[in-house]
């Protein structure tokens, strides 16, 4: 259940907002007010009046006086178009399957599709927004099914099913429960949307639920990504590994701001006032580490450029009007076009993802190289962390190295672009898809599995190093160990440790402790 945060409101009324606000809603329950600055109220309603302007001069309007779809040759007359509700493309579009996306990635999906009506193109009534305002400040989320768009006419099912909650059909989360959508209503104390002429349309059409899921894969990429660093900064002391490789010399050679701005994060958590000669492994066939731990900078590095570039590209998607058809505020003219497709996000999700994955494969590397003798610089086997006679039927790590193994090799497999995969539907009229919500769902996948790997990472990681015994001449090591250490015990005698899992997953995807 999300907890409404006593931050400031977050005020729409056709400005653009950062992914931070957008997450500040969707995760910590920001409230958001609808702008009544009478510049925006007169916009929208400006809007309003074009649309209305337009069926009354005949002007075929996609979707309010035509049919949808390939059936957009229908024409039906203007005298009927206020009581097409009976005709409403929720109803037809109440076809997804699958498990419901995430409480967070569907609030975010409506405070983009808010941002998107709010520009004051699409020709809706700000009563419309606030119903949506509404359902986000009481915490009433609908229940949309993950499958069933191909994101180019927008998210028309998943978004079908925002819409016909805020009218009171089908269901929602409130207060923890799923239930019928007009109960949680009328226990908020709210009042069903009776929609106005193109507002079911203008719901649906359009990029918001790819948006929303992928806001909320970059926010969760970017912890990830900290997360690994710090996880690698573990494990190269452990390992007694080389802190030259993340010179400053090096990524002047190669001036990615990605792999330096990794390096110089090592390099601030490794850093020591103790002798290297004490801390690093000297022996001749030790002089390079192996290549997940060397290559750090190059490998985190691509994934810290590639958020700065689809950050930006997210950041304009959500910002924009992605709606069909909209109105030329200039002359008034309903402008029928494609700015519903999702192109953009698909191709940022199917990039993304794989950077992301790269890391749970770094991740899994490292993992291999802490629990395997012939690699890990005299630790123990699986890192057992008790000696003995009972050491012997201890098997420390060995199926943590296994399950983090498995998890990367999903999060690897999920790479497939899937804006590759574009079909024909509709009746040839949606004849290239993106395939943008695939992607975006793709990758909330693949961040959930790097999470977890990179969970297990930590863990190996953090054991190592106590088994080592000299993380204290360390002191940014010390420190985050003594945080990990706050979530998740050392392991000593054999024990299940998927509940560690989870927490320290939580700490990555919730907490800053490892922004160091």
């Amino acid at each position: 259940m999300i907890s409404l945060c006593k931050t400031s409101d977050l005020t729409i009324g056709g400005q653009s907002v950062t992914l931070a606000e957008i997450v500040s809603v969707a995760r910590d329950g920001r409230r958001i007010r609808i702008s009544s600055d009478s510049a925006f109220v007169d916009q929208m309603a400006r809007s309003e009046a074009m649309l209305a302007a337009a069926v009354q001069r005949g002007i075929p309007v996609y979707g309010v006086t035509t049919g949808y779809g390939k059936s957009c040759g229908k024409r039906l007359p203007k005298d009927k178009v206020i009581q097409r509700n009976g005709a409403s493309p929720l109803h037809f579009h109440g076809c997804g399957t699958g498990e419901p996306i995430g409480i967070e990635e569907t609030r975010a999906a409506m405070v983009c599709r808010l941002l998107c009506l709010a520009r004051g193109y699409s020709g809706v009534s700000r009563q419309l927004l606030e119903q949506m305002a509404a359902f986000l400040n009481c915490g009433i989320t609908p229940v949309v099914p993950c499958e069933g768009s191909v994101g180019a006419s927008g998210d028309l099912t998943p978004m079908s099913y925002v819409a016909a909650a805020l009218g009171g059909d089908r269901e929602v989360f409130y207060r923890g429960k799923r239930m019928p959508a007009a109960e949680a209503i009328r226990r908020a104390k709210l009042a069903p949307y009776a929609f106005r002429m193109k507002e079911h349309l203008s719901m649906m059409n359009g990029t918001s639920m790819m948006t929303g899921i992928a806001t909320m894969a970059v926010e969760r990429a970017g912890r990830i990504l900290e997360a690994a660093v710090c996880a690698t900064a573990l494990s190269l002391h452990a390992l007694k590994g080389k802190a030259h490789h993340f010179h400053e010399m090096i990524g002047e050679a190669k001036p990615f701001p990605g792999q330096i701005r990794i390096a110089r994060h090592l390099t601030r958590l490794l850093q020591t006032k103790f002798d290297l000669s004490k801390l690093e492994e000297n022996s001749p066939e030790c002089l390079q580490d192996p290549y997940s731990i060397r290559c750090t900078p190059q490998i985190a590095g691509v994934l810290d450029d590639a958020l700065q570039w689809i950050s930006g590209w997210v950041t304009t998607e959500a910002n924009s009007c992605n709606d069909n058809p909209i109105f030329d505020p200039d002359t008034g003219l309903p402008l029928m076009s494609g700015n519903f497709y999702g192109g953009h996000m698909a191709f940022a999700m199917d990039a993304l993802k794989s950077a992301v994955a790269s890391l749970a494969d770094m991740s899994d590397r490292q993992i291999t190289l802490l629990v395997a003798p012939q690699h890990n610089r005299g630790l123990p086997a699986d890192l057992v962390g008790i000696t003995g006679e009972d050491a012997a039927f201890n098997h420390g790590f060995k199926a943590m190295s296994l399950a983090a193994s498995a998890l990367a090799a999903e999060a690897l497999k999920n790479t497939m672009p899937a804006a590759s995969f574009s079909r024909s539907t509709e009746s040839h009229n949606q004849d290239k898809v993106s395939m943008g919500t695939i992607a975006a769902r793709d990758c909330a996948r693949i961040c959930t599995l790097t999470e977890r790997v990179t969970a297990i990472h930590l863990m190996a990681a953090a054991q190592a190093c106590e088994l080592r015994g000299n993380v204290g001449y360390r002191p940014r090591l010390k420190m985050l160990l003594k945080h990990i250490r706050e979530v998740v015990a050392p392991t000593r005698k054999d024990r299940p440790m998927d509940i560690d899992i989870e927490h320290l997953v939580q700490s990555i995807v919730y907490s800053d402790l490892f922004y160091t």
